[in-house]
């Protein structure tokens, strides 16, 4: 099928595969035909009625997703989308910078990437990293499996001493502090570091 004939659709608060499934869920609900469901975007075999977009826009919101319009509220929620699958979801850690890393994934010059982010969000691109690189310590620190050395590689840390430091400012424990309290003060991944 052509790539041309399809339509993309993207939606705001998919953070993980648990999304994809109830995003999956509401689309078979609704007898949409659809080709790919990915973190943030799902594309449809054919283009969408504006009734069926109406009743999916319902859908979503009725369990916290939200249809997006097309501009920048899309290229926020996939730059979101791209960190926390490439922090929270991925195998390895990821290589090089992270401005290069989005700009290649978007096909698009990171320092308006960056001013668009700024301006809606309220913070940098490289804040909402940091944000939620020190929520996925969190998390490798409260399962206890890694020792801070292999987690400061893990989440591509130049040192561990790097690590602690950006922890400790972030969260005002020591990593090692954290680790002793065995307690998980988690957020949402998606509502990490934007305005409240």
């Amino acid at each position: 099928m052509s790539e041309a004939m399809t339509t993309k659709i993207y939606i705001k608060n998919m953070v993980c595969p648990r999304c994809i499934m109830a995003v999956e869920g509401i689309l078979k609900a609704l007898e949409i035909d659809v080709l790919r469901i990915e973190l943030g975007k799902i594309t449809l075999k054919n283009s969408l009625p504006s009734i069926s977009r109406e009743k999916l826009s319902e859908k979503l919101s009725s369990v916290g997703f939200e249809l997006l319009e097309q501009g920048a509220s899309i290229l926020i929620s996939q730059i979101k989308a791209i960190i926390i699958e490439s922090i929270h979801h991925s195998e390895s850690p990821m290589e090089g910078k992270i401005s290069a890393f989005i700009s290649s994934k978007l096909n698009k010059d990171y320092a308006s990437l960056s001013r668009l982010f700024s301006s809606v969000e309220g913070i940098t691109i490289e804040k909402f990293v940091t944000k939620q690189k020190i929520e996925k310590v969190k998390e490798l620190l409260f399962y206890n499996e890694l020792t801070l050395s292999e987690i400061a590689y893990q989440m591509n840390y130049s040192s561990v001493a790097h690590l602690s430091a950006q922890f400790k400012k972030e969260t005002g424990l020591s990593a090692t502090k954290f680790k002793n309290q065995r307690e998980l003060n988690r957020k949402s991944l998606d509502d990490l570091g934007t305005k409240s």
